[in-house]
């Protein structure tokens, strides 16, 4: 998932794009906590996941405030 993308979306499809990777995050934390994490390297992806879309959601909000 890239910038572009995530910036042709709705404000109400990143939130819910949101929510579903924040779910995603507690369920690989709790298969980290439990040793039956496969793939470590996902957290950091959905980590990251997380931020574009705050940054995205951010920077629509600043504009929409600008007008």
């Amino acid at each position: 998932m890239n910038a572009q993308e995530l910036s042709a979306k709705t404000p109400d499809q990143l939130r819910d794009e949101l929510v579903a990777l924040k779910k995603e995050a507690f369920n690989l934390r709790f298969q980290q906590a439990t040793n039956q994490l496969e793939n470590t390297a996902r957290m950091r992806t959905v980590r990251r996941d997380v931020a574009r879309i705050k940054t995205v959601l951010n920077q629509k909000a600043a504009v929409a405030a600008a007008n």
